[in-house]
């Protein structure tokens, strides 16, 4: 071989060596891009899959044409806002009521305090005016008039007796003296019934004890005697009488014009 065609034949070797490098480093780059091509298909397609799944498990809806679509169901969501905000209006209102109810249970708390706080001693101041009632009752009337002494006694107590009375009148409690009146059970306590009386039956004839009370409330009941038969009874026992002077012994009547 001639050195002319030694040459040639060495520059194609080296061409044909070069070449192959070459292609040997584009394969090399190649290699991840094709490796992130492959990871990127396998993304797509398990998004695929998942998109699948979910549209298999939604509720489809059918048009008129017989196709499918997904329709997001918003009404349930409205629902439970509209149940949620009417629970928590409810609970407002409880809430109101009863803050008006303890507002009221309070003011009323406060009000019988003030009107009925002092009943218990009320009661035991109630003995004091009973005894300045007894002192007057023990005097005689004729040594009132004739002993001045006494008459200065008794008007010192009848002064304290009224002054008592004012005092118990300015706390809101007032007297209960019913002489005279129909018996009341939710005011006075019968002690004895008496038919010696012409008053009709039920009528307060005596008072041994006044009563008192407080506000609307009874502080004490008012011990009297009470009337059994009285005018009503007597009416009845004339009549009767009457009648027994118009009919004879023997229970016939006997008439005005016919001879004995």
């Amino acid at each position: 071989m001639s050195q002319a065609a030694r040459r040639g034949w060495g520059r194609k070797k080296g061409t044909k060596e070069t070449m192959q490098d070459e292609t040997e480093r584009a394969e090399a780059e190649a290699a991840p891009a094709a490796e992130q091509s492959d990871a990127d298909a396998a993304k797509q397609a398990g998004a695929a899959d998942d998109a699948g799944e979910e549209g298999a498990g939604a509720t489809p809806a059918e048009d008129g044409g017989g196709e499918v679509a997904d329709v997001p169901d918003e009404r349930d969501d409205a629902d439970e806002d509209e149940g949620g905000d009417e629970a928590l209006k409810d609970q407002l209102l409880r809430a109101l009521a009863d803050a008006e109810n303890a507002r009221r249970r309070a003011k009323k708390d406060v009000e019988d305090a003030r009107a009925y706080a002092i009943s218990r001693f009320a009661q035991d101041l109630l003995g004091v005016g009973d005894n300045l009632g007894r002192a007057l009752d023990s005097i005689p009337a004729e040594r009132r008039e004739s002993d001045e002494a006494v008459k200065a006694i008794a008007d010192g107590i009848e002064m304290t007796a009224r002054e008592f009375e004012t005092v118990l009148g300015r706390h809101g409690i007032t007297r209960i003296d019913p002489l005279g009146e129909t018996f009341d059970y939710n005011l006075h306590q019968a002690l004895f019934e008496t038919d010696q009386t012409d008053q009709p039956d039920g009528t307060v004839v005596q008072v041994l004890q006044t009563g008192y009370r407080i506000g609307d409330r009874l502080l004490r009941e008012a011990m009297v005697g009470v009337a059994k038969g009285g005018a009503a009874a007597a009416a009845g026992d004339d009549a009767e009488a009457e009648s027994e002077a118009e009919t004879g012994a023997d229970g016939v009547d006997t008439p005005a014009d016919e001879p004995a």
